[in-house]
């Protein structure tokens, strides 16, 4: 009898601290993910054209969550987004699924010396931390996007992606309504990146990349579609939050 109970004293020991060191363990990575866990998203925007432009507006995806909800929205609206011409005039609109930025501007003007092979280049962007982790495993479902994302395929990733990603094309919406000659060129691109970092015992982290392009011809006025794609599911997912 005594046998019995020092085996179900010592059994009973053993799994109380086996339960206490899980519960450590949990407790130490849970706050270590926490503490370091930084998250950030980085948006640029290009407009190229090797002609003169006039009477110039253009609406922009800007990315957003489904609900139409964008972190840029503050800087945009602060007009602190490094780069952006001062004389554009811009004004946001949130239609609850997406939100496009109205660019307005009598001209845009390349300098002398402008070519195809040698475009007038306007490049501008932000980069800001956002509370909580950012969904970079299905960034579609509820993360910054450019809205609204249709017609989404499965493709083939590019030479550079990061190994482990999956790669889809969507298109999304665009406005140009701009005089210019016929045989202007203006391109125009966009992207952005949700990255997430932490440290628990080594340094890991994990992100997505999305990126809109658009090339147009002569002048144009009018809505049409910009091609889109997007890399998903790049770099740790073992980070204690099934989003990320």
């Amino acid at each position: 009898m005594d046998r019995i109970i020092r085996l179900t004293l010592a059994l009973f020991v053993i799994i109380l601290v086996s339960f206490s060191a899980v519960f450590m363990y949990t407790a130490y990575v849970g706050n270590a993910y926490r503490s370091s866990l930084s998250s950030t998203y980085t948006y640029t925007c290009t407009f190229s054209t090797d002609s003169p432009l006039y009477n110039v507006t253009f609406f922009i995806p800007v990315p957003a969550n489904k609900a139409g909800n964008s972190p840029m929205v503050s800087r945009i609206s602060a007009h602190d987004i490094p780069g952006m011409p001062e004389l554009w005039q811009t004004t946001l609109f949130d239609s609850g699924k997406m939100t496009m930025l109205k660019i307005t501007t009598p001209s845009i003007v390349p300098p002398a010396g402008t070519t195809k092979e040698n475009p007038y280049v306007i490049r501008f962007g932000t980069e800001l931390a956002t509370k909580g982790p950012i969904d970079t495993a299905d960034p579609i479902l509820d993360s910054a996007m450019f809205r609204p994302v249709q017609n989404v395929q499965k493709a083939d990733c590019r030479k550079d992606s990061p190994a482990g990603s999956s790669c889809f094309t969507y298109i999304t919406s665009f406005y140009a309504d701009y005089s210019s000659n016929p045989n202007a060129e203006v391109r125009f691109t966009s992207g952005v990146i949700g990255d997430n970092s932490w440290k628990i015992f080594e340094p890991q982290s994990n992100e997505y990349r999305t990126d809109i392009s658009l090339l147009m011809f002569g002048e144009n006025h009018g809505w049409t579609s910009a091609q889109g794609f997007l890399e998903r599911g790049i770099g740790s997912h073992d980070a204690p939050f099934s989003g990320s």
